[in-house]
């Protein structure tokens, strides 16, 4: 009886997920018409009644899992921590409702917290479901465009709803140009988010960008090995490419510290904003929470999206060079790429183990060949150059214009080092941008042309492009073959990649503007300049035409988000790649240049 039991355990797992997948889908769809959708209290409350009876029968589902999972599985697996996690959320909530407790039964059996059950479910169903991919022949690639695609349209159709908005409803095109801009971590709205948005809606752009961030594969291949307990070797492959992994055996790791060290610096981010906030300044803490939240998860993300009316500059935050800073740190972490985040931490690990071993010790420095690997080198020197260079030519471009609502010389400061990191990859701002001299413009420009990191979340050619490209200016012109740097010699392939992603990207903006020029060439010439650059560095900045722009003007600049975000290169290689080997070489020849 124990044998025959145990062989039909995987069958019943797999009719439980089903079930639990089909199950979190209509719930969610009912969720999403209740709050995004109904208007009648009676409904809403009568919904309310039936998701309640629907979340016990979750929890059962859960816990009955959990069961049978470890009937299956003797030895501890990953598995295991993930299915307890979600039971206890449930059995946790259920209990506390029937038992009351007090003011804590009702606070934990509010609507919110079944939400956050039902959504728990139905990503770590849909999860699993991607692991599946495997079983079709998909591109990496491709599949890495189409799940921006899938999250757009989603965003699009949810930002329609009715309860999204303050007012009227929105149009389909402005909902696809917001949902495109969160999903691209853009930054640029034909609304303000803080006034047209209700907090419904407010939190699907939240959540439209983190996805985006995170990337939508990323979110969902972390949270399907969580709850699967492993990856076939076919799953491997695939994620090598989509998260630019070179080692298999590191896949699994690597995109497990994606998510750690994209949630760690949003929370600690979301903490240090809310404890510099000043008191008084929303009405309730609930708000002062979701503020922190909200901007921590934007700026890492590099998306520039806010909930208060102007953004940074808004009087109760103009002054706050706390916040700024605190913003401007979480921009250049999220710009630097996640790559070069474990590599720099690594690399500090390493000389604060010495450290530590030297002092208490007095033992030797023990050394590691290329512990900073040559691209973050690379990536770190061009950064900190960028920064430096910006921050002072902001600040005496506009120390006697934009900088002198700062009144303090930390403010002027603070306020150019700002705006030396937003353009980069972020879009948020403290001076008033229709203010700006047009030295300063130009800068503004370059910086969101040259974007942030590889790997990361920003847009623009990147960094690594721009250093090669500078650099290899000179090798050329001192008659040397290959570029040298740190004692490392640059692949002619790179050389030529990087010019490859330069040249598009001024022919694709160039196809942008003289687009954009065609559907609204009665707005100033350098406003539609600067907006196209905006939207295909997906930088976010503005010189204040978005809302004004024709729906053709609109979705263009979806299109250059798109791109921008997903990389030219990368969609060429993406529809254009050709697999054949070829076992031949043509003769080489020069050309005169």
């Amino acid at each position: 009886m124990g044998k025959s039991l145990a062989k039909k355990i995987p069958q019943l797992l797999k009719v439980g997920d089903r079930g639990l997948l089909y199950l979190s889908i209509a719930s969610t769809l009912t969720i999403l018409f209740n709050v995004g959708y109904n208007k009648n209290i009676e409904t809403v409350l009568f919904v309310d009644h039936i998701l309640r009876y629907l979340f016990y029968l979750f929890g059962a589902l859960h816990f009955a899992r959990l069961v049978l999972i470890t009937r299956l599985y003797k030895k501890w697996r990953l598995i295991h921590y993930g299915e307890i996690i979600i039971s206890i959320y449930f059995l946790f909530v259920i209990f506390v409702s029937i038992f009351g407790f007090g003011s804590l039964g009702i606070n934990f059996f509010r609507a919110e917290w079944l939400y956050i059950g039902f959504f728990a479910t139905l990503l770590i169903e849909i999860s699993k479901v991607s692991l599946f991919f495997d079983d079709f022949y998909f591109n990496p690639t491709l599949l890495f465009v189409i799940s921006f695609l899938l999250l757009i349209l989603v965003g699009t159709l949810l930002l329609i709803l009715p309860n999204s908005t303050t007012d009227s409803q929105i149009s389909f095109v402005d909902a696809l140009f917001t949902s495109t801009s969160a999903v691209c971590v853009t930054g640029l709205t034909v609304f303000d988010v803080s006034v047209k948005f209700t907090q419904f809606g407010q939190t699907i752009i939240l959540i439209l960008f983190q996805l985006g961030g995170l990337g939508i594969m990323t979110f969902t291949g972390f949270f399907g090995f969580f709850f699967t307990g492993g990856f076939s070797y076919k799953n491997r492959l695939m994620y090598t490419e989509l998260i630019n992994e070179n080692k298999i055996g590191s896949v699994i790791s690597t995109l497990s510290k994606i998510v750690y060290i994209t949630l760690l610096f949003e929370i600690i981010g979301a903490a240090i904003i809310y404890f510099n906030i000043p008191k008084n300044t929303f009405i309730s803490t609930g708000e002062a929470i979701y503020f922190s939240v909200f901007h921590a998860v934007s700026a890492f993300c590099n998306a520039g999206f806010t909930t208060i009316h102007d953004g940074l500059y808004n009087p109760l935050f103009k002054s706050n060079y706390n916040v700024h800073l605190v913003i401007s740190i979480l921009i250049i972490f999220g710009g630097l790429g996640f790559n070069i985040l474990m590599n720099t931490y690594s690399y500090l690990r390493r000389w604060a183990y010495n450290i530590y071993r030297k002092l208490l010790y007095g033992e030797k420095f023990i050394y590691q060949a290329q512990e900073l690997q040559f691209s973050s080198r690379i990536i770190l020197y061009t950064t900190c150059i960028l920064l430096t260079v910006g921050t002072l030519l902001f600040f005496t471009l506009e120390y006697n214009h934009s900088l002198q609502e700062h009144e303090s010389l930390w403010g002027k400061m603070v306020s150019s080092f700002f705006l030396s990191v937003t353009p980069r990859s972020a879009g948020f701002t403290t001076v008033n941008m229709q203010h700006l001299t047009f030295p300063s413009i130009m800068l503004l420009f370059f910086f969101m042309w040259v974007g942030a990191s590889p790997g990361s979340n920003g847009g623009g050619i990147k960094t690594t492009t721009f250093a090669i490209s500078f650099l290899n200016i000179f090798s050329i012109a001192r008659g040397k073959e290959n570029l040298e740097l740190f004692k490392r010699r640059v692949t002619k392939e790179t050389s030529i990649r990087a010019l490859a992603v330069i040249i598009l990207s001024v022919l694709i903006y160039g196809i942008i503007l003289f687009l954009l020029s065609l559907t609204d060439g009665d707005k100033d010439y350098q406003a539609l300049a600067f907006e196209s650059m905006s939207a295909f560095a997906i930088s976010g900045l503005s010189l204040g035409i978005t809302s004004s722009l024709s729906e053709g003007g609109k979705i263009i600049l979806v299109f250059a988000m798109f791109v921008g975000r997903i990389g030219a290169l990368t969609l060429l290689i993406a529809f254009i790649k050709d697999t054949k080997i070829k076992a031949y070489k043509y003769p080489s020849d020069t050309v005169q240049l």
